[in-house]
């Protein structure tokens, strides 16, 4: 059986003459955007290559949504087909890139004329060619630049009717280059095929400093409420440490049905004031202030007072509610209903929360709903905030918070989301891939040399860090490791320097961390004793033993060097040591360079021989340098790649070196 024939009009075909692949950076082929904030370089690489000989061109094509006409810098090329280019994204928001390339004729005429003109060949109708080319650019070209080419052109034409030493001068004119590269013909040119997107953030959504404090707790009194007015008290204490993000727990009604007591018991004492997570009584829900904090207007100031002194309110954003919030009486198909007609209240079993009702999003009315919880965040927003940490976004559906953050950060790109998800790892990356500017992690969990290597070299290596900001925070009010429950101060002490010097944004659960609080509920569990969560605590804040100073030094060290501003440059070195881990952080630039070494033990005095790579970092593997201790302030002269390390648990089990 004959095989049937296929006409081919090659006509009507589109001959794309270049190739564009492999390009990068991409997250899953395109579909979700990568993160840089203002003022960030953005490095394009791509496989670019063509049928034939000729040379090729290429450029990254770049603008913010808010303009109309694409910019472009050209591409380099690297080697093995390889091309590398630059741009910098100016402002805040969406912005999108691709890439285009094409055969230059002019640079292939031109290679080739000046090959055969060196070897003695006739050039005469090669000479027509290239004027043929420049006199194109030309039609292309405006103004003077037009005339100039027109001119090059008649140049050209004449030096044809040359036998022998044709002058080359003009074809080597590094004008002539100059305007060719300008004006070149691109009619045949390859678009790669999708428009990649960034999102360019502010600068804190990469480098910030985090402190957690229930307001309730800012009181001298057990028995007395603490209200926004004494947590205006506390502003000074909170940014003398030099953090410069102030988060509250949620700030809004308590529901008195199915309220847990202290300790999580239940049923709860007359007195306990229950979660501030078991969201909406009588007063109101997501919208609404706890009357016991204060007013609005008494939010207002503490915003206010906070901004004075370079603080920053982020608050929580906690999308499930108590049985008394008026969307349960007002909504009862945003809940799901059980059998015997009851909502379902949350559980992780064997814990039930009985005090909590998750939102149901399967439901008929779910666009409603989703209305509305958009609706909370711009209220919010129009109260003045701009920072939401928002609680277990892993228990709502993807396309929801991808829609809701898209539509928030379209108006406000300012707003900065923080994902609380600890959860798969998976699950935690789809989050930041669809929006979610920063992310909690599992440093928590990762106590050990190699886990805390594996772990930050994989969070701060491409492509993951390309979308994935990860947020250290050592303590949370839901996890009391069982390393700071033994390690005491020196436990402590050594992971608020790894917090504050791995990560370039890193937050703390205070007072109870400076305080070094480390009383579990029980054995085996990471529950606080007599949590906050529950309960009002008064803290002892001006205490003689507790880390406020060492904090104080440490976020000082942090706005000094702009190493620790970025998660990039982060590189882990070699100690003949398994309880100490050394690693350098390098500013982008390379001027300033960090080597940060932790005793991981925080019972014994541990030692070893560092090694690191002098040659990399700058230095003369010949000469002495200097490095500075920036904790104690001390300075020592080192040799070589290999000098010996010696650190106790206590006062200060780390070296944070500034290398000279």
């Amino acid at each position: 059986m004959n095989s049937p024939q296929v006409d081919l009009e090659v006509s009507t075909l589109k001959l794309n003459r270049v190739v564009i692949e492999g390009m990068e950076p991409q997250i899953d082929g395109g579909r979700f955007a990568i993160k840089r904030v203002v003022g960030d370089r953005v490095t394009v690489e791509a496989d670019i290559f063509a049928d034939g000989h000729e040379v090729l061109s290429a450029v990254v094509l770049y603008k913010a949504a808010s303009e109309n006409d694409w910019r472009e810098t050209p591409m380099r090329f690297l080697e093995n087909d390889r091309w590398q280019a630059e741009f910098q994204v100016a402002l805040l928001g969406r912005h999108f890139y691709t890439v285009q390339a094409w055969v230059d004729s002019f640079q292939s005429w031109s290679r080739d004329f000046l090959k055969k003109y060196d070897a003695g060949q006739d050039v005469s109708v090669d000479l027509l060619v290239g004027a043929g080319l420049v006199q194109s650019a030309a039609g292309r070209a405006r103004g003077d630049d037009a005339k100039r080419l027109s001119d090059f052109a008649s140049q050209l034409r004449p030096l044809a009717g040359f036998k022998s030493g044709v002058p080359a001068g003009v074809i080597r004119s590094a004008e002539l280059a100059d305007l060719m590269a300008r004006f070149p013909d691109r009619s045949g040119a390859t678009t790669y095929a999708k428009e990649l997107r960034v999102i360019v953030d502010r600068e804190r959504a990469l480098f910030s400093s985090w402190y957690e404090m229930f307001p309730r707790s800012c009181t001298d009194n057990q028995q007395r409420h603490g209200t926004f007015r004494d947590c205006i008290s506390r502003l000074d204490y909170v940014a003398g440490m030099g953090f410069d993000v102030l988060y509250l727990p949620p700030i809004h009604p308590i529901g008195v049905s199915g309220r847990k007591g202290k300790n999580n018991c239940f049923p709860p004492a007359p007195d306990d004031t229950g979660s501030p997570w078991a969201i909406g009584a009588k007063e109101g829900g997501h919208k609404s202030i706890h009357p016991e904090l204060g007013s609005a207007a008494d939010f207002k100031l503490l915003q206010a007072k906070a901004a004075e002194r370079g603080l920053e309110i982020a608050m929580d954003i906690a999308f499930q509610c108590s049985p008394d919030h008026p969307y349960v009486r007002e909504h009862e198909e945003w809940f799901r209903h059980r059998p015997d007609g009851s909502i379902q209240y949350a559980e992780n079993p064997p814990k039930k929360y009985e005090d909590i009702f998750p939102l149901y999003f399967e439901n008929e009315h779910s666009r409603e709903l989703c209305e509305e919880l958009k609706s909370v965040v711009l209220y919010w927003i129009e109260q003045g905030i701009r920072i939401f940490r928002v609680d277990n976004p892993h228990t709502k559906p993807f396309d929801f918070w991808e829609w809701l953050i898209d539509e928030v950060q379209r108006d406000y790109p300012e707003t900065i989301f923080l994902a609380e998800a600890f959860t798969r790892p998976k699950v935690m990356y789809r989050l930041a891939k669809l929006g979610f500017t920063q992310s909690y992690t599992y440093f928590a969990w990762k106590n050990s040399k190699s886990e805390l290597t594996q772990y930050l070299t994989e969070v701060t290596q491409r492509p993951i860090s390309d979308f994935f900001r990860g947020n250290l925070w050592p303590n949370t009010p839901d996890i009391l490791n069982e390393y700071l429950q033994q390690g005491g101060a020196p436990a402590f002490t050594a992971r608020l320097i790894l917090a504050a010097t791995l990560g370039a944004s890193y937050g703390i659960y205070g007072p109870a961390f400076e305080l070094c609080e480390n009383r579990a509920v029980k054995a085996g569990s990471e529950e606080y004793l007599d949590s906050e969560k529950y309960q009002i605590r008064v803290w002892p804040v001006d205490h003689a033993f507790s880390l406020r100073g060492l904090i104080t030094r440490v976020n000082q060290i942090r706005r000094e060097n702009q190493a620790l501003h970025t998660n990039l440059g982060l590189r882990f070195h070699r100690i003949d040591n398994d309880q100490l881990i050394a690693y350098t952080k390098v500013s982008g630039n390379g001027s300033n360079v960090l080597l940060v070494i932790v005793n991981l033990d925080f019972r014994y005095k541990q030692s070893g021989w560092v090694e690191i790579p002098i040659n990399e970092l700058g230095l003369d593997p010949s000469q002495p340098y200097e490095v500075h201790d920036l904790l104690m302030d001390a300075r020592y002269q080192w040799h070589g790649p290999r000098n010996y390390i010696e650190l106790s648990p206590s006062p200060l089990p780390a070296h944070i070196f500034k290398i000279r």
